[in-house]
């Protein structure tokens, strides 16, 4: 039996991937324990991992986190780098009295690299998003103003690589932090085929697919065409976005839909519903996606791939730049289509293309052969006790 430590960030789309492979490792007979934030607590906890609670060291939020998410990316490494400083001392302890036989952390969350560095213990990248190197950096698209606030939060993100040096972690750089080099392994959620740029990655990377449990939910039934609308849990607030879904699906014959708000918003906040629409604040994605012919969605890595994985083709309306480059991917794999407004009007269209013509369902149908193959939460599992063989196993 092996000690296995795992730790996230504070997002969903971040969380969520890891825990059917905390799942498969627990089933097997491992012991895991995972630092996380108390809206994981259950999730962890299901999953048969022991839950180590780090609220407490996360920095105040500011007031417009959600404006910030996706663009300030120094806003985002200063967070990093206090929630790692306040975690040193007490987790830092904990985890030297765990004894882990591998680190397993996402690629997001430094301090689980760092520590894995401290303890000179085996160490597994967990990358929800695409994998990154320098060959994939050049796919990210930036305007003009994020340009401009990467130059302007330079200052910030060298005093905190200082902070992090003064305080005993060996850092290089902010790049030695957040690119693996070709000896580190990583599990990528996705397949080689949806991975840009796959051939840049050594065989340290393993392409898993997306870590989707079994699935007990019944096959599509015949009769309407289902939507499903979800822009996630983050950027989800915008009331004229809903309300341009519910007057692009008002009175659409054979048509019916699911508007998951995520938290954004009320249901009573958007005025007059169709029959034909339910609002809900929130659903069971992939129970949902299971009985769907379409998915508008705001292409967050977590959600385009269960999508997929369910052969589902997509509507893409991405809110941040890393969702514009797995919208482009889906687009460019011909299983599903931009949305060039949020209008009523452009909303039909897009979504009325998506429905109406097959070539949408087959290129998602294929892709989810793919992502099937690639092995998911049993090969992530495989990749992690490999990690951990150079440890002594327990007794």
């Amino acid at each position: 039996m092996y000690r296995i430590a795992f730790f996230s960030i504070y997002a969903h789309g971040h969380t969520n991937p890891t825990l059917p492979v905390v799942r498969e490792l627990t089933c097997r007979g491992h012991q895991v324990r995972y630092y996380s934030f108390a809206p994981f607590r259950e999730k962890i906890q299901a999953a048969g991992a022991q839950f180590v609670p780090c609220d407490s060291y996360l920095p105040p939020a500011p007031p417009d986190l959600e404006r910030r998410v996706g663009r300030d990316f120094a806003a985002l490494v200063e967070m990093i780098t206090q929630t790692l400083l306040a975690m040193d001392g007490p987790v830092g302890r904990d985890l030297a009295q765990f004894q882990p036989h591998c680190v397993v952390s996402d690629s997001l969350c430094f301090w689980g690299k760092l520590w894995a560095a401290k303890l000179a213990c085996p160490y597994v990248c967990s990358t929800t998003t695409f994998a990154f190197n320098r060959h994939t950096a050049k796919l990210m698209k930036q305007t003009p103003g994020q340009f401009l606030r990467l130059l302007a939060g330079r200052g910030r993100i060298r005093r905190c690589m200082a902070q992090l040096c003064q305080a005993g972690y060996p850092v290089k750089g902010l790049l030695s932090l957040i690119e693996n080099d070709g000896y580190t392994d990583t599990i990528v959620y996705t397949s080689r085929e949806f991975q840009p740029l796959a051939d840049t990655f050594s065989s340290r990377y393993a392409f898993i697919g997306p870590s989707v449990p079994e699935l007990t939910h019944a096959p599509r039934s015949g009769g309407d065409r289902q939507i499903y609308i979800s822009l996630g849990t983050v950027n989800n607030r915008s009331r004229s976005f809903y309300r341009a879904c519910l007057e692009a699906l008002r009175s659409w014959e054979g048509v019916r839909a699911v508007l998951s708000l995520g938290g954004g918003c009320r249901p009573e906040e958007l005025g007059d519903v169709p029959p034909n629409v339910q609002v809900l604040p929130q659903v069971d994605q992939l129970a949902v996606l299971s009985q769907s012919d379409a998915f508008l969605s705001h292409c967050g890595m977590n959600s385009v791939s269960e999508s997929l994985y369910l052969g589902v083709p997509l509507v893409l309306f991405p809110q941040q730049e890393e969702q514009g480059m797995v919208a482009r991917r889906v687009q460019e794999l011909g299983a599903g289509v931009p949305l060039p407004a949020p209008t009523p009007a452009a909303i039909h269209q897009a979504l009325s293309l998506v429905l109406a013509d097959p070539a949408f369902q087959h290129s998602a149908q294929h892709i989810s052969e793919g992502f099937r193959a690639a092995g998911g939460y049993r090969r992530g599992a495989d990749k992690i006790l490999e990690a951990a063989m150079g440890s002594a196993p327990l007794p």
